[in-house]
């Protein structure tokens, strides 16, 4: 590839295009395994200058708080309790404005590098309540005055916080300088907590099993606020771990490595596939690769929180900082990079600068214990039962195994589901319409996002499922959407997450739409519980509802090549059968 110019698959498009699509996928995906998406070299600099930015903005916070000072002395002031106190807030700004995850090319966004206050300053647009059958004031799925003025809100709050001076000494914590105001993390948690419960996408795009958890850990007092953020840190790491010991992660593996651009050259992103071009499933170094990370991600952790310094804990931190650094120079889509700039951050300030710190230090067990039951709980309720919680929350961090939707449009739905749901980019086929020129030109871009959708297991499943989605139907009469994509388009923020492309988000779309009967039919894959073997699926038209559902076993998904669609599929239940 080159510094401005992608490295793209090379067909005969005549001959190519004629061909079944699972055909037409295969030489993309062989093209994918060691070349990536062909992203031309500027994209991920841009990615890293934009890491840069990022860091000297946390700095330009720390250095407004009164008492600290030193752009270039900051070993004088980097340990202050209170700078990883805006660290935390300020990440959490990033994030829940647009700037973060979900963040330009790399994420599907081409001419609008963000959504997120793009939309959500705006009355009218799509909002998801988590529960509005049960929470009281939070039914409906258009955004009024009143969502704008609670998101503005969470927006001045973290700039007021961000902006502010630490409260005086605090001599447990051996700081002159002390914390921020106690009412403004608290009207911080407030705001986003009656925000997120009007609007799920605004409280997931502020990563708030990360930042609202930390921040309620830093309320705690004395050295108990530091422990707790360290079980906060724990969890993440070990719920995460958790996720991944299944069959899908080795194929992330694959897929993460052979498009990162620390990896160069072919014959080494070939070594982690099982035997290209013909055999696409990951190989035995892929699945070591997985196992070992998976192996750090659960253990060192342990380490760090019980070390308490010396060259032990200084081998474990150095072992994190590779662990994040490594998902950094991959730039795995959806680039997560400002998390892992921050989790290397809080390895540096909670488990080194402050390594002596642990349980037997704190002097009320009991909040810390109960923060730690909540997050535990809501992994493990995640772990059994995907569908009723985000992968986010359930700390199910790119294992592979997350809830996934493929939406089948016809070009007839195009141009009303942008102007139902107030967008500003249009929806997936048409942007890179308008980036390549040409329908022509399109192809082979949009056959690359189906391959990198079947180099992960769940994508095999999606495409069979095509198939019984619309059985008896030209399948040339539709478009074939990322539900991801559809996301970004419709609510202003995605994160691969299908909780936010379900059900709920089709009903919204009907409701602005007035889809006619098989103009819009969405295949709905839920993960995979961590004690059974089967993924379940539903298959629903925008118009007229759910038609079929089932599962697939995930043994059958793991033995097949990214291009298969011949997923055996166990029908649960099917109109045309109950009819």
């Amino acid at each position: 590839m080159g510094f401005l110019q992608p490295n793209m698959p090379v067909v005969d498009l005549d001959t190519w295009r004629m061909l079944p699509r699972a055909q037409r996928i295969r030489p993309v995906a062989a093209h994918l395994a060691t070349a990536g998406f062909g992203t031309p070299d500027v994209m991920p600099l841009m990615y890293l200058v934009k890491q840069v930015l990022f860091v000297l903005g946390g700095m330009g916070f720390a250095l407004a708080t009164r008492g600290i000072d030193g752009f270039t002395d900051v070993g004088s002031w980097w340990t202050e309790p209170i700078v990883f106190q805006k660290a935390v807030l300020y990440t959490m700004l990033i994030e829940v404005v647009g700037l973060g995850c979900s963040f330009g090319p790399l994420s599907g966004r081409y001419f609008i590098p963000m959504g997120s206050s793009l939309y959500w300053l705006r009355p009218g647009t799509i909002r998801l309540p988590p529960w509005p059958g049960r929470v009281p004031l939070t039914g409906g799925t258009t955004r009024t005055p009143v969502d704008v003025v609670l998101y503005a809100a969470l927006l001045a709050l973290l700039v007021t916080a961000l902006l502010s001076d630490g409260t005086g000494p605090i001599p447990a914590l051996h700081t002159e300088i002390g914390l921020l105001p106690v009412w403004q993390p608290i009207a911080i948690l407030s705001v986003l907590a009656v925000a997120g419960l009007r609007d799920k996408v605004i409280f997931l795009a502020a990563r708030g099993e990360v930042y609202a958890s930390l921040t309620l850990a830093l309320l705690f007092t004395g050295v108990d606020a530091i422990v707790a953020a360290k079980v906060v840190f724990l969890v993440i790491w070990m719920g995460a771990a958790t996720s991944k010991i299944n069959k899908h992660f080795p194929f992330v593996i694959a897929s993460m490595l052979s498009n990162s651009p620390a990896v160069r050259p072919a014959a080494v992103k070939r070594l982690f596939f099982a035997h290209w071009p013909d055999d696409l499933r990951p190989s035995r170094l892929s699945a070591f690769v997985a196992h070992v990370s998976t192996a750090i991600e659960m253990l060192v952790p342990l380490v760090l929180f019980f070390s308490h310094g010396g060259w032990v804990t200084a081998v474990a931190a150095v072992v994190m900082i590779g662990f994040h650094l490594g998902i950094l120079s991959s730039f795995p889509m959806g680039v997560p990079l400002e998390w892992n700039v921050f989790m290397i951050f809080g390895v540096l300030w909670l488990f080194v600068a402050h390594a002596g710190l642990g349980l037997t230090d704190l002097t009320n067990p009991l909040p810390v214990a109960a923060l730690f039951g909540v997050l535990v709980a809501v992994v493990a309720v995640g772990a059994v039962s995907p569908r009723r919680v985000s992968f986010l929350p359930g700390m199910r961090y790119y294992a592979g195994n997350w809830d996934t939707t493929l939406w089948c449009v016809k070009p007839s739905a195009d141009d009303r589901i942008r102007s139902g749901a107030r967008a500003l980019c249009d929806i997936q086929h048409r942007e890179l319409q308008r980036l390549y020129g040409s329908a022509d030109e399109t192809l082979v871009p949009l056959h690359l996002a189906y391959a990198h959708r079947s180099m992960n297991t769940h994508g095999r499943a999606l495409f069979t499922l095509v198939h019984r989605a619309l059985a008896g139907r030209d399948e040339d009469d539709y478009n074939l959407c990322e539900g991801e994509l559809i996301c970004a388009m419709t609510v202003g923020w995605h994160f691969g997450d299908g909780h936010m492309h379900n059900e709920q988000l089709i009903a919204a779309l009907h409701e602005r739409c007035s889809f006619e009967p098989d103009e819009v039919r969405v295949i709905i894959l839920d993960g995979q519980p961590i004690h059974h073997r089967i993924q379940e699926y539903r298959l629903v038209d925008a118009a007229t509802g759910e038609f079929e559902r089932g599962y697939v076993e995930v043994d059958d998904l793991v033995i097949r090549q990214p291009w298969a669609d011949d997923v055996p599929v166990h029908v649960g239940w099917s109109s045309a059968t109950d009819a």
